[in-house]
């Protein structure tokens, strides 16, 4: 695959979903991560470094994710906006809106912060997803999280391509090799918290893939991501709803 030539088409995509929205640009997280790193890289070749708002929304995690946020702002010309939401977070649990001994509630509720601040901060603007393939078939976000977006350019694309898609558009070699991370926990890493690797996950949905790595779907990879899926289905369903109208015509 040419990945230059999907780069630009994606851009296009982009582009007409922004119109069509009547919008003046987008607004996405920039963690200093490959999705965001990729994901911002597309919108301002699309739009326009100047149609492109990125905020950094560092919330008590390594310090050096907002440097590479900054870093990579600055190589794409976009505007960067930090926004601390430590403070919001600790108000949060000293009013008992979230349990400081659970660690995933805590990790969920960064994440829903984060989507909170960026629609905060979308008037006139589309708020932009950067979730993967990979991440999407598994239910690997938070639901109104990172679940949560108006659009979604990498929504079509398993990890791996995301990161040739990096190359392509000559995105920085730090950027490119950065090990996946959302930045929730001390030391957390995608691959680590979910307990497969993104290969694995790509040769379980994706079988020519799987017949070009042999033996990388281990049994025990493959029941994991099994395990993830029907752990994760109602992520990918519609919420469920009563159907009492027909509860009614049948009983009333």
């Amino acid at each position: 695959m040419d990945y230059k030539v999907l780069a630009a088409a994606i851009q296009r995509w982009i582009t007409r979903v922004v119109e069509e929205a009547g919008r003046l640009g987008v607004v996405l997280g920039l963690s200093g991560g490959l999705d965001s790193g990729v994901g911002a890289a597309l919108s301002a070749g699309a739009l326009g470094p100047e149609r492109v708002l990125a905020l950094s929304m560092p919330c008590g995690g390594d310090p050096d994710d907002v440097a590479d946020a900054r870093r990579l702002a600055d190589v794409l010309g976009l505007e960067l906006k930090p926004i601390d939401l430590s403070p919001v977070l600790k108000a949060l649990v000293e009013v008992g809106g979230a349990p400081a001994s659970d660690t995933m509630a805590l990790a969920n509720a960064k994440a829903r912060m984060r989507m909170v601040t960026l629609y905060a901060h979308s008037e006139g603007r589309l708020v932009q997803g950067t979730s993967n393939l990979s991440e999407l078939s598994v239910g690997y976000w938070t639901k109104w999280g990172d679940g949560a977006a108006d659009f979604l350019p990498q929504a079509g694309l398993y990890k791996d391509e995301v990161r040739q898609l990096a190359e392509a558009l000559d995105l920085p070699r730090w950027l490119v090799d950065r090990e996946p991370s959302a930045g929730l926990w001390e030391g957390q890493t995608d691959e680590g918290e979910m307990g497969v690797s993104y290969r694995q996950i790509r040769c379980f949905f994706d079988p020519a893939y799987a017949r070009e790595h042999p033996g990388a779907l281990t049994p025990e990879a493959a029941d994991k991501i099994e395990n993830l899926v029907a752990r994760n289905r109602h992520k990918m369903e519609p919420i469920p709803g009563f159907d009492a109208r027909g509860w009614i015509s049948e009983n009333g």
